[in-house]
């Protein structure tokens, strides 16, 4: 045979096995036992809320004992063992300072625009040169923002301008 034939006849065989089930005992399994689900759901293990918890605290548990200790216990002070090395991010730092320049390009990128637009929802009429005010306050505080924001690194960012590791 030539292997033209025999690759024609294999191909034959998976046409012909196509709509065959396929028939597996565990002996058969590309997997190991353990990794196969078992018969029955596992419990599964509902966690009460705070609320809950607080409630409890403050009213007692049903089963006739006196509620909590002698004081009651807040919930930041109370500790989850789910939550162990739960990482809380430092406090982001202050935003910077800008100057006027910076500030009346900004009012105009956005007040232009604004302004246009509750005009044009309370209906009001402008005159021509409140419209060409607006646009170009539009369009100056854009292009001053542009201007202004500079094409190289910044001075304070050293040498080498790379990542930290």
């Amino acid at each position: 045979m030539t292997p033209q034939s025999d690759e024609d006849e294999v191909w034959r065989q998976i046409v012909a096995s196509f709509n065959d089930t396929a028939e597996r005992d565990s002996a058969d399994q590309p997997w190991p036992d353990s990794e196969n689900l078992p018969a029955e759901p596992s419990r599964r293990v509902v966690k009460r809320s705070d609320e809950e918890l607080l409630a409890e605290d403050e009213y007692g548990d049903g089963d006739g004992d006196a509620p909590g200790g002698d004081g009651q216990e807040d919930l930041e002070n109370r500790e989850d063992p789910d939550d162990e090395g739960h990482y809380v991010p430092p406090p982001p730092p202050p935003l910077p300072k800008t100057d006027a320049t910076t500030k009346i390009a900004w009012l105009g990128l956005f007040g232009g625009p604004a302004y246009l637009l509750l005009s044009a929802a309370f209906g009001w009429s402008l005159p021509g040169w409140v419209l060409f005010t607006a646009v170009a306050a539009f369009i100056g505080g854009f292009v001053a923002l542009v201007v202004r924001m500079g094409d190289g690194p910044p001075s304070d960012s050293g040498w080498d301008d790379g990542a930290v590791v």
